[in-house]
């Protein structure tokens, strides 16, 4: 891992509410990094406001990166776990809307 990526993935400027950019939302961080020449380090903590297993529970998510959907707006790649079946946990990939995700803090 490059030393920027790993000052830019580091606990204190994780997408939450700590460190640097507190308050503003994670793709604005993202893109902001990349229009300055930038490479950022993609991986980010999050929240998942709406799981899959629709229990009502946000889940801690690793997003992965970003895109614009067919609307132009803004979508996340994002890896948790979720209670799909009374057996057990399964990991859940998906794209979600970026107001179905938040900071960790």
């Amino acid at each position: 891992m490059s030393n920027k990526c790993s000052s830019m993935c580091d606990g204190g400027q994780v997408a939450g509410g700590r460190g640097h950019g507190a308050g503003t939302p994670m793709w604005q961080r993202v893109q902001a990094s990349s229009e300055a020449g930038e490479q950022p380090c993609p991986a980010r903590h999050c929240w998942v406001l709406d799981p899959v297993d629709a229990s009502g529970t946000k889940r801690a998510g690793l997003l992965l990166e970003w895109r614009r959907d067919a609307s132009a707006l803004w979508e996340g790649r994002v890896v948790y776990v979720a209670l799909l079946r009374t057996e057990g946990w399964v990991s859940v990939e998906e794209w979600l809307p970026a107001d179905r995700l938040a900071p960790a803090e």
